[in-house]
Protein backbone atom coordinates (compact mmCIF):
# COMPACT_ATOMS: atom_id res chain seq x y z
CA UNK A 1 0.00 0.00 0.00
CA UNK A 2 1.55 3.28 -1.11
CA UNK A 3 1.49 5.91 1.61
CA UNK A 4 2.68 9.40 2.32
CA UNK A 5 6.45 9.43 2.50
CA UNK A 6 8.86 12.13 3.61
CA UNK A 7 12.52 11.61 2.75
CA UNK A 8 15.84 13.36 2.33
CA UNK A 9 16.79 14.04 5.91
CA UNK A 10 20.13 13.24 7.47
CA UNK A 11 23.08 14.47 9.46
CA UNK A 12 24.65 17.66 8.20
CA UNK A 13 27.10 20.22 9.57
CA UNK A 14 26.03 23.76 10.32
CA UNK A 15 26.00 25.74 7.10
CA UNK A 16 25.22 22.66 5.05
CA UNK A 17 22.26 21.88 2.82
CA UNK A 18 19.59 19.23 2.42
CA UNK A 19 16.63 18.70 0.10
CA UNK A 20 13.54 17.07 1.54
CA UNK A 21 10.89 15.34 -0.56
CA UNK A 22 7.26 14.53 0.20
CA UNK A 23 5.15 12.21 -1.91
CA UNK A 24 1.52 11.40 -1.15
CA UNK A 25 -0.66 9.30 -3.47
CA UNK A 26 -3.88 10.22 -1.62
CA UNK A 27 -3.75 13.92 -2.39
CA UNK A 28 -5.26 15.60 -5.42
CA UNK A 29 -2.16 17.68 -5.87
CA UNK A 30 -3.63 20.16 -8.34
CA UNK A 31 -6.21 21.23 -5.72
CA UNK A 32 -4.28 21.04 -2.46
CA UNK A 33 -2.08 23.62 -0.80
CA UNK A 34 0.71 21.99 1.18
CA UNK A 35 3.25 22.83 3.82
CA UNK A 36 6.16 21.55 5.85
CA UNK A 37 5.92 21.28 9.61
CA UNK A 38 8.77 20.32 11.93
CA UNK A 39 8.92 19.04 15.45
CA UNK A 40 12.00 19.04 17.63
CA UNK A 41 12.33 16.68 20.62
CA UNK A 42 10.24 17.86 23.54
CA UNK A 43 8.66 20.70 21.56
CA UNK A 44 5.39 21.23 19.77
CA UNK A 45 5.01 21.26 16.01
CA UNK A 46 6.27 24.34 14.18
CA UNK A 47 5.09 25.44 10.77
CA UNK A 48 8.03 25.99 8.42
CA UNK A 49 6.77 26.82 4.94
CA UNK A 50 3.65 26.54 2.78
CA UNK A 51 2.85 26.58 -0.91
CA UNK A 52 -0.36 27.09 -2.85
CA UNK A 53 -1.76 24.35 -5.09
CA UNK A 54 -0.36 25.81 -8.31
CA UNK A 55 2.84 27.17 -6.73
CA UNK A 56 1.63 30.74 -7.16
CA UNK A 57 2.36 31.60 -3.54
CA UNK A 58 5.00 30.48 -1.06
CA UNK A 59 5.02 31.31 2.62
CA UNK A 60 7.83 31.02 5.14
CA UNK A 61 8.32 31.21 8.86
CA UNK A 62 10.61 34.07 9.81
CA UNK A 63 13.12 31.61 11.21
CA UNK A 64 13.76 30.04 7.78
CA UNK A 65 13.08 32.91 5.40
CA UNK A 66 15.96 33.41 2.99
CA UNK A 67 17.44 29.99 3.75
CA UNK A 68 14.68 27.52 2.82
CA UNK A 69 12.80 27.19 -0.48
CA UNK A 70 9.56 25.28 -0.85
CA UNK A 71 8.49 23.94 -4.22
CA UNK A 72 6.30 21.28 -5.75
CA UNK A 73 5.80 19.23 -8.89
CA UNK A 74 2.16 18.20 -9.20
CA UNK A 75 2.97 15.92 -12.15
CA UNK A 76 5.09 13.87 -9.76
CA UNK A 77 2.73 14.13 -6.76
CA UNK A 78 5.62 15.65 -4.86
CA UNK A 79 6.67 18.60 -2.77
CA UNK A 80 10.18 19.66 -1.83
CA UNK A 81 12.02 21.72 0.75
CA UNK A 82 15.46 22.96 -0.13
CA UNK A 83 17.29 23.90 3.06
CA UNK A 84 20.48 25.94 2.86
CA UNK A 85 22.74 27.39 5.53
CA UNK A 86 21.35 24.98 8.10
CA UNK A 87 21.61 25.81 11.78
CA UNK A 88 21.59 23.59 14.85
CA UNK A 89 18.14 24.93 15.71
CA UNK A 90 16.80 23.48 12.44
CA UNK A 91 17.27 19.98 13.87
CA UNK A 92 13.87 18.27 13.98
CA UNK A 93 11.68 15.71 12.33
CA UNK A 94 10.13 17.27 9.25
CA UNK A 95 6.63 16.39 8.05
CA UNK A 96 4.53 17.41 5.09
CA UNK A 97 0.89 18.22 5.56
CA UNK A 98 -2.11 19.71 3.79
CA UNK A 99 -2.89 23.45 3.81
CA UNK A 100 -0.42 26.25 3.32
CA UNK A 101 -0.86 27.40 6.92
CA UNK A 102 -2.29 24.47 8.89
CA UNK A 103 -3.85 24.77 12.32
CA UNK A 104 -1.36 22.95 14.57
CA UNK A 105 -3.20 22.86 17.89
CA UNK A 106 -4.53 19.31 17.35
CA UNK A 107 -2.31 18.45 14.42
CA UNK A 108 -0.99 14.93 14.03
CA UNK A 109 1.43 13.83 11.31
CA UNK A 110 0.21 11.39 8.69
CA UNK A 111 3.66 10.14 7.76
CA UNK A 112 6.78 9.02 9.56
CA UNK A 113 8.62 12.21 8.82
CA UNK A 114 12.26 12.61 7.94
CA UNK A 115 14.82 13.52 10.57
CA UNK A 116 17.24 16.38 10.13
CA UNK A 117 20.19 16.65 12.47
CA UNK A 118 22.42 19.68 12.21
CA UNK A 119 25.55 19.17 14.23
CA UNK A 120 29.28 19.61 14.02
Amino acid sequence: QVQLVESGGGLVQPGGSLRLTCTDPEIIWERTAMSWVRQAPGKGPEWVAGISSASSYQYYADSVKGRFTISRDNSKNSMYLRMNNLRTEDSAVYYCTRDARPELRDWRPRGQGTQVIVSS
